[in-house]
């Protein structure tokens, strides 16, 4: 009775299963919620915000309210970008947004191209729209990652409307660079494909890049391209629930695709008016927020390299140090069975951490972490996962 849009099979895990069995505390490297770490604005700060004149009317306006994306035009023109207002819609997230693209741009069974490793969220969001995923992968460079041109190249050239990129990629931390976007142009069909990039983490930027890294995607204007950021990252503020795609390309696409977006935005009207007008408060107090994740991002990625110094040269893990996001992948001795590292992690040491399958990881055996975890928790955290790997043989 129900559609396969929805999974046939809700039986957990046995790491699932492990949680609800816990009676202990432990520490969390999966949390990626900032409300939970002690890193969003304060309640004080956003109850000072949302006093804003206008927040008990509803005002519907397909878009948004025109003030709140002249806000998110602003903000752009601080990254050095010039966005139109009439160019921007506003969503309650960024997956939301996901799902009207998806409805604009697929028609049932049609497929869109997914970076691998990836975020699994994308696997419910195409299955929920009933569209398929086509990967293509982020591939080890010379000690970094780099994606595959060539997978990207043969998924447009069979037949994906969307190339979905994620600016920088979580959970490798890899910023997309310029050379990488020339190097899949070629095949990017303007009256065909379109592109549709998450940079909801892009200002965490952690290392320098070897190479010029792409920043709003959405100045493209050789293909229709989107670009997604929203409140819940830049701000530490996903409890407000507002977000905004940006549509960049080819003046006539943009205007086609525009009066179509507006449809399926004005169907839904989900961006809440109080976090609308309160959108230029919000993004005041959110940016000593965003300063404080990074500042604990700084720490957590030091306290790694302490932990996982010597890496592999005896053993140990080797820690894939990320160019921005939130998270750390550890990459683990061949052989290891990252379930069973992550049970035994949890058992014996009172850690939780993700296994690499989670993302999609795809060759050797990982774990990943959360970088936004406390610094007490995260240094007492990544020492015992040092210790527990040291000494339990493979």
């Amino acid at each position: 009775m129900f559609s396969r849009r929805t999974p046939a099979d809700f039986a957990e895990n046995a790491i699932a299963r492990a949680l609800r069995a816990r009676t202990r505390p432990y520490i969390d490297l999966t949390q990626t919620n900032p409300t939970a770490v002690g890193l969003s604005p304060s309640e004080e700060e956003i109850l000072g915000a949302l006093r804003s004149p206008g927040v008990a009317s509803y005002r519907p306006e397909a878009r948004g309210l025109l003030s709140a994306r002249e806000t998110v035009c602003e903000e752009y023109a601080r990254r050095g970008a010039a966005v139109d207002p009439d160019r921007v819609f506003l969503t309650a997230s960024t997956s939301e947004a996901y799902g009207f693209l998806f409805k604009l741009l697929c028609d049932p069974g049609d497929e869109v191209l997914v970076p691998e490793p990836s975020y699994p969220l994308f696997d419910h969001l195409t299955d929920l729209e009933g569209i398929r995923r086509r990967p293509y992968r982020i591939a080890r460079n010379n000690g970094g990652w780099a994606i595959d041109a060539a997978s990207v190249a043969e998924g447009l050239e069979g037949g994906a409307r969307a190339l979905l990129l994620v600016n920088p990629n979580n959970p490798t931390g890899t910023y997309v660079k310029r050379s990488e976007r020339e190097a899949f142009a070629p095949a990017l069909d303007p009256a065909a494909h379109a592109v549709i990039s998450d940079e909801v983490f892009f200002d965490y930027d952690l290392a320098e890049s070897p190479e010029a890294r792409l920043g709003v995607a959405a100045a493209d204007s050789r293909v229709l391209t989107f670009s997604l950021s929203g409140l819940s990252k830049s701000c530490a503020l996903p409890q407000m629930k507002l977000a905004w795609i940006v549509v960049g390309g080819p003046d006539d696409a943009v205007a086609r695709c525009a009066e179509r977006l507006e449809l399926i935005a004005d169907t839904y009207l989900s961006a809440g008016t109080p976090a609308q007008l309160a959108l230029p408060a919000l993004l005041r107090i959110g940016r000593p927020a965003a300063e404080r994740i990074r500042e604990r991002l700084r720490q957590n990625v030091r306290a790694a390299a302490e932990a996982f110094a010597t890496g592999e040269a005896d053993g140990g893990v080797r820690a894939l140090y990320p160019e921005g996001g939130w998270s750390l992948p550890l990459e683990l001795p061949s052989g290891r069975d990252e379930e069973a590292v992550v049970l035994g992690l949890l058992e014996s040491e009172d850690v939780l951490t993700s296994p690499g399958w989670f993302f999609d990881f795809g060759e050797r055996p990982h774990l990943v972490v959360s970088l936004i975890a406390p610094p007490a928790k995260f240094r007492e955290a990544v020492s015992r996962i040092d210790r527990y790997l040291r000494r339990t043989p493979l």
